[in-house]
């Protein structure tokens, strides 16, 4: 097991050591880290010391954003699971991004001994395994599960949609129960538990049977980074729930569109940006079918990845590719998003009140593609039934719908509503107390 970490410079000056230290532990794609680097932006504004540990893939990024921050694991072997394309794949993605975390389950156990246990770990689901060991070190060691999408909180009562279609209406409660029985049995814990039990064991510690008990019972709180207009409290949800909202967007020091997106938005109507997610290094055929459906709806396009061999070979004047550009400046000036279902592409949309089409691949994108339909801002194709043809022809009704832009509109407001901001909820949750 990879006992060694990437240490990063000392925390804020203006932090008290007296405080304990927040750990923000996250692991996973571009969206999965931006929400932890904007919590931990606003905790150390707030006084706190604050330190991210992320995969060494991330590292630099993070420090970016003037965070201190620690990286388990090598950017070459967090490259590889990139470039595997079971990744995106909805029965095989959650083996590939297991492994990628499984061999660094002591990374946390190891940070609270140098902190002697002085630290408090505000954990990504993905990260709780390796909490669950921390704790069982320092069984006062407080840790909060950050949910950044509903599926995780496994609700029998609003059964989160994993493929093409919801589970029916009238399966009763107690069905879908034993449903997710089976499901940590047969898909998460065969997966998960041998990593686990072999760190527990080389603790001597006895081994565990179930993985979705250890994600239950390791946290001291959970909090929900999605309002309640997206997904309400269930009421199998933890009795320690907290709602905290849709995180708003990190600080960053370059927040401008790059002068040639800027020159192309000026030079014609509002084009369609299309993105499959930051980490995907898969999606050829999604961008082969994107510049069809636009050829076909007579509309000028954006794909942003950050990796430009997976494009078409010749792209026509009215498509650009840009690696990357930020959402908050991009979208008020497109027509409409296409994407994975990333939760946080799903709070951009909403925030920009434009419309989605929604192309899931695996993991969470299913169940937030579902919520975004049934708020009526976005159509549904599955990357696996993906073609031009469907494509274009979604597209084409979501921009000639009026209730879709009158659905836009209303989730724009109740995106834009004012509401605690995160870093107070998180103190609430955990009974923190701001030095500022």
């Amino acid at each position: 097991m990879d006992r060694t970490l990437e240490v990063a410079g000392s925390h804020p000056a203006a932090a008290d050591d007296d405080q304990p230290l927040l750990v923000l532990a996250c692991s996973g794609t571009g969206g999965d880290i931006l929400p932890f680097i904007a919590l931990g932006q606003q905790l150390a504004a707030r006084g706190h010391r604050v330190r991210l540990l992320v995969p060494a893939y991330h590292v630099a990024w993070v420090r970016g954003h003037g965070l201190s921050c620690e990286g388990f694991g090598s950017a070459q072997a967090f490259q590889a699971h990139l470039d595997n394309p079971d990744l995106w794949d909805a029965r095989k993605g959650f083996g590939v991004a297991w492994q990628s975390v499984a061999p660094h389950l002591l990374v946390l156990r190891q940070l609270a001994a140098r902190e002697s246990g002085h630290c408090v770990l505000l954990c990504h689901p993905i990260m709780l395994a390796a909490a669950h060991l921390a704790k069982a070190a320092y069984p006062d060691l407080q840790v909060a599960a950050l949910y950044l999408s509903p599926s995780g909180l496994c609700s029998s009562h609003e059964f989160p949609v994993m493929g093409a279609r919801p589970l029916p209406a009238w399966l009763p409660v107690s069905w879908k129960r034993q449903l997710w029985r089976g499901i940590d049995r047969l898909a998460l814990s065969p997966v998960a538990l041998p990593a686990i039990n072999a760190a527990r064991q080389a603790l001597n510690l006895p081994p565990l049977d179930s993985f979705r008990r250890l994600l239950s019972e390791t946290p001291d709180a959970v909090i929900g980074l999605f309002p309640d207009w997206f997904a309400a409290t269930q009421p199998d949800w933890p009795s320690r729930y907290v709602e905290a909202g849709f995180p708003p967007d990190p600080i960053e020091q370059a927040t401008e569109l790059s002068t040639e997106l800027q020159a192309f938005l000026a030079a014609g109507p509002a084009p369609i940006a299309f993105t499959p997610g930051t980490g995907h290094k898969h999606a050829r055929a999604y961008f082969e079918a994107a510049l069809a459906a636009l050829a076909a709806c007579g509309r000028r396009g954006i794909f942003l990845t950050p990796y430009p061999e997976q494009l078409p070979a010749a792209l026509p004047p009215e498509v650009i590719w840009q690696s990357r550009a930020p959402f908050a400046r991009l979208l008020p000036e497109v027509a409409a998003l296409a994407h994975h279902g990333g939760v946080g592409s799903c709070a951009a949309a909403f925030r920009a009140g434009v419309p989605q089409l929604i192309c899931p691949y695996a993991f969470d994108q299913f169940d937030n593609a579902w919520r975004a339909r049934r708020l009526g801002v976005a159509e549904t194709v599955l990357a696996g039934k993906l073609d031009a043809k469907k494509m274009s022809a979604a597209l084409q009704r979501l921009l000639a719908s009026d209730k879709v832009a009158q659905a836009c509109a209303k989730t724009s407001r109740l995106a834009r509503v004012d509401a605690l901001p995160l870093a107070e909820r998180v103190e609430q949750a955990l009974t923190l107390q701001a030095k500022r």
